[in-house]
């Protein structure tokens, strides 16, 4: 598109490249300030990083929309040692002298973390439930969702299939990573994707764990469940939505 500006987005162990409206860098925030309705700093363009002398590895572009403007974001690794005088990424975020797109390219290179379970019964079915709410409104997926602040992802799973479907389960965790240590065997997935192109990160953790649960004991949450049934591992498939769900439904079952 003719009217998408053009940005680069340069980062090495924590620490991202701006600069000033005249395209000079680097230039550092401060944390908590509060500007007088504009900005200062700013991500390069591809063409002021290059008159830096800077070269770099894309990992992939972003494309995202602020306001009335499009803007396409390289992402990309400097082929430097660290920049010890590059602004802290952390300290972008906070800065309301920082250009929003700055701050939004920030935000997108965060990972989402989310935790699901494979619930298991003796009869190798999975349990699947129907939402109401969310990125899969009525669709089939399995227990889960965001890891909260301070929660390690096997307890975010427990914690889910509780407050959703009214199961306490218990996934078991051999080596202790959140207790003293359960169970012999940990069946674990984690994954990676970016599934759009404005580069939202999401990381998944989803676990593996029996349980024989009679389908009267499954309360699904009134405003975020509208049923929940156990699939065996061809109608489970047949349903599933999302890629986390049917990667670990065919590894799990």
């Amino acid at each position: 598109m003719s009217d998408t500006r053009r940005h680069i987005h340069l980062e090495h162990d924590g620490k991202l490249l701006l600069v000033d409206l005249q395209g000079n860098g680097p230039a550092i925030p401060q944390m908590g300030r509060k500007g007088e309705g504009g900005f200062s700093i700013r991500l390069p363009t591809p063409e002021e990083a290059e008159n830096m002398g800077l070269t770099w590895k894309v990992k992939r572009t972003n494309r995202f929309r602020l306001g009335q403007e499009m803007h396409e974001v390289i992402v990309a690794t400097p082929e430097i040692s660290w920049p010890g005088e590059w602004a802290w990424k952390d300290a972008v975020i906070s800065d309301s002298e920082v250009d929003p797109v700055a701050r939004e390219s920030v935000y997108r290179t965060l990972h989402r973390v989310v935790s699901k379970v494979v619930v298991t019964n003796p009869s190798n079915e999975v349990l699947m439930a129907k939402v109401t709410r969310g990125f899969f409104t009525g669709c089939w997926t399995l227990p889960g969702g965001f890891v909260d602040y301070g929660e390690h992802p096997r307890e975010g799973a427990e914690r889910e299939a509780l407050e959703e479907l009214g199961i306490n389960i218990q996934i078991p965790d051999p080596i202790g990573e959140t207790s003293d240590g359960f169970g012999t065997e940990s069946d674990t997935i984690v994954r990676q994707e970016i599934f759009t192109p404005d580069g939202i990160c999401w990381l998944s953790f989803t676990y593996k764990c029996e349980a024989d649960i009679p389908a009267g004991k499954i309360v699904p949450k009134d405003d975020e469940i509208e049923e929940a049934k156990w699939f065996n591992k061809e109608e489970a498939l047949s349903i599933a939505v999302s890629l986390f769900d049917i990667e670990a439904i065919q590894k799990f079952l």
